[in-house]
């Protein structure tokens, strides 16, 4: 949901060898493959349910360097117009003054701060905008998987992030308490050797 991601600099270690095509990922820079990325929130509703939506077409990149680890990072933009429910009057709700205000701020945007690394997982420590509000946030990294798109032919890699934060910390208050105000945020994120 940038994510200067992990345990690249394992790539030789045996987790990896249950990757798909057990590749080597190399240091350098890897774009976000938009298409199979998301930022996806979920959030009390009523008090009575969970309810799900996520920001499309998120883009960025992934800077990896394997002999130093200190330089991986990770930086990932979301547009507030591609956010989607299954219900397109909230998608455009959503995207008013009083929840994101789209047309004031049409970005969120992650950028990595620290991404210290044990095994497949990493701890990032990075900064979360949204409506121009800026709070550090803590990811829960995990390296899932990376291989050879058999199409493209570049090597492609994957991790997933969670954390959790208070939307009015980002001036997102509109209908507290009836919509809650923590939000899990999970990025899934596919990235793409340049």
């Amino acid at each position: 949901m940038r994510n200067a991601l992990l345990a690249l600099a394992l790539v030789s270690a045996p987790a990896l060898a249950q990757a798909p095509s057990n590749v080597r990922v190399n240091s350098g820079t890897y774009q976000v493959d938009s298409a199979h990325t998301q930022v996806v929130f979920t959030l009390l509703h009523l008090g009575t349910s969970l309810y799900t939506g996520q920001f499309t077409q998120p883009t960025g990149t992934l800077t990896i360097d394997v002999g130093n680890p200190a330089k991986d990072k990770v930086d990932i933009t979301f547009p507030i117009a591609k956010v989607s429910t299954t219900v397109p009057a909230l998608d455009a709700h959503l995207q008013k003054p009083e929840f994101f205000d789209a047309a004031k701020f049409p970005e969120g945007h992650f950028v990595s701060t620290k991404v210290p690394i044990k095994g497949t997982t990493a701890t990032i420590t990075g900064d979360l905008t949204l409506r121009g509000v800026t709070k550090p946030v803590i990811l829960a990294t995990r390296f899932v998987g990376a291989g050879v798109n058999p199409m493209s032919k570049k090597t492609n890699v994957g991790f997933t992030a969670t954390t959790t934060v208070k939307r009015s910390d980002f001036g997102v208050s509109y209908a507290l308490p009836m919509v809650g105000d923590e939000v899990k945020l999970t990025i899934n994120a596919a990235f793409v050797a340049e």
